[in-house]
């Protein structure tokens, strides 16, 4: 009885969408925003990053009540999301999401306390979650074929990685007497987010070589191929400005530098080819461009370059890289503004629909 009652609520919510659809990539809004603020603080654009971040922290409850609601609600809808290998890396979007915000209360507003909170918050929820869906993902007995089970949202589990050896590595003075310790754990997530780059791009790339690609199949998140290098080479510009105060992270500067412009320049590389793709299949396929989640996938890879290569300039002593932020920042509010007013078009839409539809007994 309970039983029939729950697949009736269900099948009521997912007629208007709400939260039993809720995707579970949406905190990229949160990661999106964040680093857009970030990289517009950073380049003297003091009122747009303090406006985004004002927005950041609404649409941060909002969707942690929303994300509640359905663990509540719809508990194992959020059970075989976080199981469904096209789905459950979106979850990772959580932890980025939250290291992002808390990287801006450091930068945007000097709020080295709630950054702190944000940290140990993103930690906690890290380690269970990556090996919660990796795990499931290994030891399900029906798994679907590379083609449709792989996609690029799989590397938001590499941003998150690095989110928390990013933010790790601007709040660690918050703990006296363990700065060493949690700047060692942060070069640890740091390597480990590095190698799981490696392990989940190499799957993608033989996707594209060798697997014929239907242009619906080339989904805004595929950006986070750039965005994952992208976040790398912050978290990595962090260690090297940590490295003058930090005995281990200054013998090991010369690593860390080459290192991390290794990733600099994987994500360079990638933007080429990703504009490509998108003219392909948008221009050459005509594959509609309209609104859905995942375009926030694609505006944080933006801001996040951005926000890199001006740390990159300033960590390696290299201005003339300054070059590059300051034109790559306008495409990453473009690109923001035009996905914020597809959410709002989105929502007024999906809020008329559910006004006129009949309701269901």
């Amino acid at each position: 009885m309970a039983g029939g009652r729950s697949e009736r609520i269900e099948s009521v919510t997912d007629t208007g969408g709400g939260l039993a659809t809720l995707d579970p990539v949406y905190f990229a809004l949160v990661m999106a925003t964040g680093i857009v603020s970030i990289a517009s603080c950073l380049l003297g654009l003091t009122a747009v990053g303090l406006a985004l971040l004002a927005v950041n922290a609404v649409a941060y409850v909002v969707l942690w009540a929303l994300y509640l609601a359905r663990l509540a609600r719809f508990p194992r809808r959020v059970l075989s999301d976080l199981t469904d290998h096209a789905r459950g890396a979106g979850y990772f979007t959580v932890v980025a999401g939250t290291c992002v915000l808390g990287a801006q209360c450091v930068v945007v507003v000097d709020q080295p306390r709630i950054a702190t909170a944000l940290w140990v918050l993103a930690a906690a929820i890290h380690v269970p979650l990556i090996y919660a869906v990796f795990g499931s993902f290994t030891t399900r007995r029906r798994k679907p074929d590379v083609e449709h089970g792989l996609n690029g949202g799989w590397l938001v589990a590499v941003v998150a990685t690095q989110g928390v050896s990013l933010l790790g590595g601007k709040i660690a003075g918050q703990f006296p007497g363990a700065a060493h310790e949690i700047l060692f754990l942060t070069l640890v997530f740091w390597l480990a987010g590095g190698m799981l780059y490696i392990w989940i791009i190499s799957m993608i790339f033989e996707r594209y070589m060798f697997v014929a690609l239907d242009p619906s199949e080339l989904s805004p998140p595929y950006w986070i191929d750039m965005g994952a290098v992208a976040i790398s080479t912050l978290a990595g510009d962090v260690l090297i400005a940590n490295a003058a105060h930090d005995a281990l992270l200054g013998r090991l500067r010369p690593f860390l530098e080459g290192l991390t412009l290794l990733f600099w320049a994987t994500a360079t590389a990638w933007i080429p080819m990703l504009v490509v793709l998108g003219v392909w299949r948008h221009l050459v396929r005509r594959f509609p461009l309209a609104y859905n989640p995942g375009f926030w996938g694609m505006v944080f890879p933006l801001g996040m370059y951005t926000t890199c290569t001006i740390e990159l300039a300033q960590v390696i002593d290299e201005p003339f890289l300054m070059a590059i932020p300051r034109l790559f920042v306008w495409f990453a509010l473009a690109a923001w503004a035009a996905t914020f007013a597809g959410l709002v078009v989105e929502g007024g839409s999906a809020a008329m629909r559910r006004r006129t539809s009949p309701r269901t007994r």
